[in-house]
């Protein structure tokens, strides 16, 4: 462990304030203002500090930043950012040759007075790291977990002191950045579960690897990103929606997941309750899916990322591994709002499979009350009988026999449900296989996937695929390699 690891807040702060051409702004919207009150304690403060303020009256708000639906929300954050660095940057012209500016905000709600909330916010980091040069920007979504409103302002405090002293000081790796911020805040007080960063000197950074690693060093449970590979928050983007989910590895992507989306997304959009307007289809990907020889590759999970992107899907990547726990936590956002899940039949027997729920006190029951008791419905895929070329679909699933009235409850309610309509000459097709030609350079692996991933995994080489090489002769008649 460095040094710089053992320093305490106030001398993190200290050594901010005590660095000469670091200068900057705090602006704190709720949840005290314990990040400015940290570097004025630390002292030396008046070298770092330009300015404080809290516009805490919503029309004071307004006034400084503008017209906003919500007030703890991203939208706002931006805003406050935008306005308090241009700000400084005009109103201290004459020093922008001699110092590298920073505007810090943040918008946060912590527990309330009957502790009926969930303390949560946004914190951001607008700065320069070299004099004169363009602004970067860092954008984090934080939940509070502390059971006192004052515990929930301390951590807030280390966190906003952390944050500015990784960007200037710890910025050299996403390990070390990460444990920076992070530093004195273990998990059951602090939970970020979205970090952006943008600008010129983070233009060798990839915002889903960022994301992945905040699932990986257990930072959050889970986190996501859109089409565009924009790092989403989770309850922000999911908020009140209708979602159909599937989970897998994609390692790659073929004909027959597009088939489970596309045939499943037809029979969700069937129920009365679901808003296509209003609607999210969300592939997940687990840590569990993603690691290899225990080990978690970066570049195959942008390998897949890309490829899921660039067919129009949101991306979540998540900690949960079994499925009640998926749905229970997308449920607390959802809000009542349908949650389809697209899946086989094979991983239907999974869920039924009383031995999955060994660590819960209720069992399987619990696991089936916590994730199944929501307005939740699976649409069950059928696949081919192991060791033959029969249709294994739900008609044919059976359970032990003690578990049969959970089954007729399940069909009863309207919890489960069988495809209608697929493609039977997809079936034989598994990912496994698909990968292993992909490898060995087998051309028949073009016929197991869509066009569009064919043509993706050649182009980028993905998945460990490799142009052929072929000989043809130069002009001179000696015989040459080429792609």
């Amino acid at each position: 462990m460095s040094q710089n690891r053992r320093l305490t807040t106030e001398e993190k702060a200290l050594k901010l304030n005590l660095t000469n051409d670091i200068y900057g702004s705090f602006a704190e919207i709720g949840a005290g203002q314990e990040v400015a009150a940290n570097f004025f304690k630390a002292g030396g403060s008046s070298g770092t500090i330009a300015y404080t303020h809290s516009a805490y009256d919503m029309k004071v708000s307004d006034t400084f930043y503008g017209d906003c639906t919500r007030y703890v929300c991203e939208e706002r954050l931006i805003q406050m950012l935008e306005t308090e660095y241009s700000n400084m940057s005009t109103t201290l012209h004459e020093k922008q040759e001699t110092c590298r500016f920073f505007a810090f905000a943040n918008t946060v709600e912590s527990l309330n007075y009957h502790k009926t909330n969930q303390g949560q916010g946004w914190i951001g980091l607008k700065l320069q790291l070299e004099v004169g040069k363009e602004p970067n920007e860092l954008v984090l979504h934080v939940k509070m977990h502390d059971q006192s409103h004052k515990r929930q302002q301390e951590a807030l405090g280390i966190l906003g002191v952390n944050l500015i002293y990784a960007c200037f000081f710890e910025r050299d790796n996403i390990d070390e950045f990460l444990e920076g911020l992070t530093h004195r805040l273990p998990r059951d007080r602090v939970e970020i579960d979205m970090l952006r960063v943008m600008g010129p000197d983070f233009e060798h950074v990839d915002n889903r690897i960022v994301a992945l690693n905040l699932v990986k060093k257990g930072l959050t449970d889970a986190t996501m990103f859109d089409q565009t590979g924009a790092v989403l928050q989770p309850h922000t983007a999911l908020y009140k929606k209708d979602v159909l989910l599937m989970r897998g590895r994609f390692r790659p992507m073929t004909k027959v997941h597009v088939d489970v989306i596309e045939e499943g997304t037809k029979l969700y959009l069937e129920e009365e309750e679901v808003d296509k307007d209003n609607m999210c289809i969300l592939l997940e990907l687990t840590l569990k899916d993603l690691t290899a020889d225990g080990k978690i590759s970066d570049k195959d999970f942008i390998d897949r990322a890309e490829l899921l992107c660039s067919m129009g899907y949101t991306v979540m990547i998540s900690n949960y591994l079994k499925h009640y726990k998926m749905i229970e936590y997308i449920s607390h956002i959802t809000k009542g709002r349908k949650i389809g899940v697209l899946l086989g039949v094979y991983t239907l027997q999974t869920i039924f499979d009383e031995k999955y729920y060994a660590t819960l006190n209720g069992g399987l029951l619990e696991a089936f009350g916590r994730g199944f008791g929501h307005n939740v419905k699976m649409y069950v895929y059928p696949a081919l009988e192991k060791g033959s070329n029969e249709i294994y679909d739900l008609s044919k699933f059976e359970v032990p026999d003690h578990l049969q009235g959970l089954l007729d409850y399940m069909m009863a309610n309207n919890k489960l449900a069988a495809y209608g309509s697929y493609d039977k000459n997809l079936l034989h097709i598994q990912s496994d296989t698909v990968l292993a030609k992909i490898k060995k350079n087998e051309p028949d692996w073009e016929d197991d996937v869509p066009e569009s991933v064919m043509k993706a995994i050649k182009f980028y080489n993905l998945f460990g695929h490799h142009k052929k090489e072929s000989i043809k002769a130069d002009e001179s008649g000696q015989l040459i390699k080429a792609n």
